[in-house]
């Protein structure tokens, strides 16, 4: 099978590729212009890498081309940012997917595979851990928008046969992502404690997250891509929950060394707690994580330290 990937350059899409190239799959890897390969491919490697924007109907058009399958998992905006204006949060994600659709009708792709948010489309949780049938109450824009797309799939596949699955990532952290980004609470701190800076935390700590290694998650997106049961719409992560705190002490107990932290104001759309109940991914994708906390923290400090991300 020939899959693009798009966003395939980046954090979760890298590892994603690297996963179905293992398998054998063929894979195009479409991202924006100036994202450079994560690594080197070797000749016999059925890679292939091409630039464009993701908010151009024509380019992703091309990109979709004689593709047996279409990840997406390209986002412009990230929870907190998308608050900050609505209608470009809608116009480039919501909109420019719509786009991907059409394209992807046009061209007769076989299956659709959307990585969605645990984390934001069920809003305050009303039970821990949360199933897939839980109400979606999102609190932010970034939520609203991937739940959107979500029925959009359902539409399309009501409309017109797509056959697409829908995986709710819980909060992916590990090799390759981009601290910079100040996107992922675990990589962020472990940076920061590796350089000897002090962590910042919203709020006092007691907010609580699931977190799983991005080889998981990964390694479940893979799965989705054969899936034949009659589920399209599937939780994933640990199915347990670490408060920003816990996450802290686990980071220290890994390096020996107590952590300077900072105490910042709460952030509105972060709800107390969000642990996803796995139940359905375990039984339906045969799939579970299968890497810890612990050793996924080990992991993402020798890379840390090993590609001079951090010092230390």
């Amino acid at each position: 099978m020939k899959c693009v990937l798009l966003g395939g350059g980046g954090f979760l899409g890298s590892h994603l590729a690297d996963a179905l190239l293992a398998e054998g799959r063929e894979v195009r890897i479409f991202d924006r212009p100036g994202v450079r390969p994560y690594r080197a491919f070797r000749a016999e490697e059925p890679v292939e890498w091409i630039e464009g924007d993701f908010l151009d109907p024509g380019q992703v058009d091309l990109a979709v081309a004689d593709c047996d399958a279409v990840y997406h998992l390209v986002s412009t905006t990230l929870p907190g940012s998308s608050n900050l204006d609505f209608a470009w949060d809608v116009q480039t994600n919501v909109v420019g997917t719509l786009h991907l659709l059409e394209a992807v009708r046009r061209r007769g792709v076989g299956r659709f595979v959307l990585v969605s948010s645990g984390g934001t489309v069920y809003g305050i949780p009303r039970t821990i851990p949360i199933p897939e049938d839980h109400p979606t109450d999102p609190i932010c824009s970034y939520g609203i928008g991937k739940l959107a797309i979500e029925k959009y799939l359902e539409l399309h596949h009501r409309l017109h046969g797509l056959d697409y699955r829908v995986l709710r990532l819980a909060n992916p952290f590990g090799e390759r992502q981009r601290v910079a980004t100040a996107q992922g609470a675990v990589t962020i701190f472990l940076d920061h404690a590796l350089r000897g800076e002090e962590i910042e935390i919203w709020g006092d700590g007691s907010v609580v997250r699931d977190y799983f290694h991005v080889s998981d998650a990964a390694s479940a997106l893979a799965r989705a891509l054969t899936h034949e049961g009659s589920h399209r719409v599937f939780n994933v992560g640990s199915g347990h929950g670490l408060s920003l705190v816990e996450v802290i002490e686990a980071i220290e107990a890994l390096l020996g060394t107590r952590v300077r932290r900072r105490h910042l104001p709460p952030r509105p759309f972060d709800v107390p707690a969000s642990v996803l109940r796995i139940d359905r991914a375990r039984e339906h994708l045969d799939w579970s994580p299968r890497v810890s906390f612990a050793e996924g923290l080990a992991r993402t400090a020798r890379w840390l330290r090993g590609t001079g991300e951090s010092e230390g």
